[in-house]
């Protein structure tokens, strides 16, 4: 299946080697030879599509990112003039404007191809409750798609657009990703704004962004990551979450796993052996994994459709599929007319659940850089879905289904194909606002499991939570100001030394012994150093608590590296004991 990757239509755009019209042509022509896919519920008219094209001859390609790169959006977001169904023809409206998120990748440029196919009101995870027509795993027609995002990963999937917007609320947009071969970006909630969305669970609801790589995945997410004041549950992006902190990631990498007691595979013996063989890569590049246990995960997940959740799907559309029987597929309106009389005292229960899973699930976060989860456990056939549509779509959630309800951030990864060719893959998962963290992981394990990477070398990322900060004297592991660290939950990361060009100097204060280090590149030696990581939220107190002749600066690791650390103004070395010979503060303490 041919690629339409944004960089490489943008360079032939450059070069005048192709034009938008002629990319336009040639997805309609291959949307018809797939037309037995599904993909689609409304394919632009060349009279719809003309604007946008037309539009393209006043925006100059070097400022925007998406210029002549087409899209295909999932139809329960709006575009202007365009109908928009959620899988429910009866349901139909045509907005007057589009969702933010596509008018914002319009206006950098974007082309959209058509609205795709969905699990009807967004409600499953496998592609076949749509009056539209099941729609088809790309790699093998047999199979599902995975929902409800269907058509949008199918349509990237099959060559016919270059990303596509889904939908996540319990794994729409993880699910198809896994099962087409492609990276699925679930944001942090309200990351990007859900104006123009029709709503499935508001308060968890997220659009998705399917793509072929992380760094275009990276690129849509950088025209859309915009806090939107029309849209209450809209939340504005931290600073180390922006497009400047996508890179590769370098270094020691800790992940969680599940343990081994809790994976479950629902007989599918082909995926149980392909995650196998995906963390034997990942541990065999020297990514350290550790076994995690998953009942908390496992149980916020079942509040989302066993629990009193299901009443938001019901304030969605409940009163349309109450008055519109016959148009609704009979498992969705089953799933959404159990929200109907479920009490307030079950929401404020469930709450209060959640709120103490929250808690135990949020403990286990900081320990690692990131965890992983299989995306799903099974690749089911289209035929054994429809014999099991309820039964077997709950199996696709069980590691999706509590994500947004703990307010997580996740990265679907393919890995590896199954015997029979399929399309396998994991989930990297993260606190909030950790997405392009995950991203720049993302683009590492795209190297070691030989994905297609962009030719561009990217800028390396390391975790933006915490700040190395190096330490030589009462700061150090026992001694009187660690608490300093401690207190503001530093953790130590290693011990080490100085390159050897520093001296160090006694400076005292009311009482208090502490060495200065003063960097001196032709006489200086190594000096014991402790890094301590620092969480970010609390390092400009840290600092504020650091007085004159000492300040917080850069201090060279004896293997080359920079890192923030203690330095002391040279000017005390007129006036202090030197005490470089002894190459450590403790030596010099202990021989006092």
């Amino acid at each position: 299946m041919e690629k339409l990757e944004i960089q490489h239509l943008r360079k032939q755009y450059e070069k005048q080697e192709l034009t938008p019209q002629e990319i336009i042509k040639e997805i309609r022509k291959k949307a018809e030879q797939y037309a037995d896919y599904n993909v689609w519920i409304h394919l632009l008219t060349e009279e719809e599509q003309e604007p946008y094209l037309s539009a393209l001859e006043s925006k100059d390609i070097n400022t925007h990112p998406l210029w002549g790169i087409p899209f295909a959006i999932k139809d329960n977001i709006d575009l202007k003039d365009i109908p928009t169904t959620a899988g429910c023809p009866e349901y139909a409206y045509v907005p007057k404007e589009s969702a933010t998120v596509v008018q914002r990748l319009i206006d950098a440029g974007a082309i959209p191809i058509g609205k795709t196919n969905l699990d009807q009101f967004a409600t499953g995870l496998n592609g076949t409750r749509s009056p539209y027509g099941v729609c088809h795993n790309a790699f093998n027609f047999d199979y599902i798609s995975g929902g409800s995002s269907s058509g949008s990963a199918v349509a990237v999937a099959l060559g016919l657009v270059s990303f596509s917007l889904g939908t996540d609320t319990a794994g729409s947009g993880r699910v198809p990703a896994c099962f087409n071969g492609l990276i699925g970006v679930k944001p942090t909630r309200g990351l990007l704004s859900n104006k123009g969305l029709v709503p499935a669970c508001k308060s968890l609801d997220c659009i998705s962004i399917f793509a072929y790589s992380s760094a275009e995945a990276n690129t849509v997410l950088s025209v859309v990551d915009f806090f939107d004041a029309q849209d209450s549950y809209s939340r504005h992006n931290p600073y180390d979450n922006n497009n400047r902190h996508y890179g590769v990631h370098t270094g020691a990498l800790k992940i969680g796993i599940i343990q081994t007691k809790d994976l479950k595979f629902f007989g599918d013996k082909d995926y149980k052996e392909a995650y196998q063989r995906t963390l034997d890569v990942l541990i065999e590049s020297g990514i350290e994994l550790v076994e995690i246990p998953y009942q908390n995960f496992d149980e916020a997940a079942k509040l989302l459709y066993e629990g009193p959740w299901v009443s938001e799907r019901y304030v969605a559309c409940g009163e349309f599929i109450e008055q519109h029987p016959d148009s609704v597929n009979p498992v969705v309106a089953e799933i959404i007319k159990q929200g109907k009389n479920l009490l307030s005292t079950d929401l404020f229960r469930a709450e209060y659940r959640l709120q103490a899973l929250k808690q135990k699930c949020y403990e286990l976060l900081p320990e690692f850089d990131c965890l992983l989860f299989t995306t799903a456990g099974k690749l089911f056939t289209i035929s054994e879905l429809e014999e099991e549509p309820v039964l077997y779509n709950s199996h696709l959630g069980y590691y999706t289904n509590f994500l947004n309800l703990l307010d997580l951030s996740a990265v679907a990864v393919p890995t590896v194909k199954t015997e029979k060719e399929l399309p396998f893959g994991i989930t990297l998962v993260g606190g909030a606002f950790r997405d392009r963290y995950l991203l720049s992981i993302t683009r590492r394990l795209e190297k070691l499991f030989n994905l297609s990477i962009q030719e561009e070398t990217p800028k390396t990322i390391m975790d933006k939570r915490y700040i190395p900060v190096a330490v030589c004297g009462a700061h150090l592991k026992g001694l009187p100001l660690n608490w300093q660290l401690l207190e503001r939950g530093a953790v130590l990361l290693e011990e080490t030394k100085t390159a050897a060009k520093y001296r160090m100097y006694l400076l005292e204060n009311n009482g208090l012994l502490r060495p200065g280090l003063v960097f001196d590149e032709n006489n200086g030696q190594s000096i014991d150093i402790e890094i301590w990581n620092v969480p970010r939220a609390q390092f400009g107190s840290f600092v504020d608590d650091v007085f004159l002749p000492l300040g917080i600066g850069k201090v060279q690791t004896i293997d080359g590296r920079w890192v923030n650390g203690f330095i002391c103004e040279g000017y005390i070395a007129e006036s202090s004991q030197e005490i470089t010979q002894f190459g450590s503060w403790k030596k010099y303490m202990a021989q006092r």
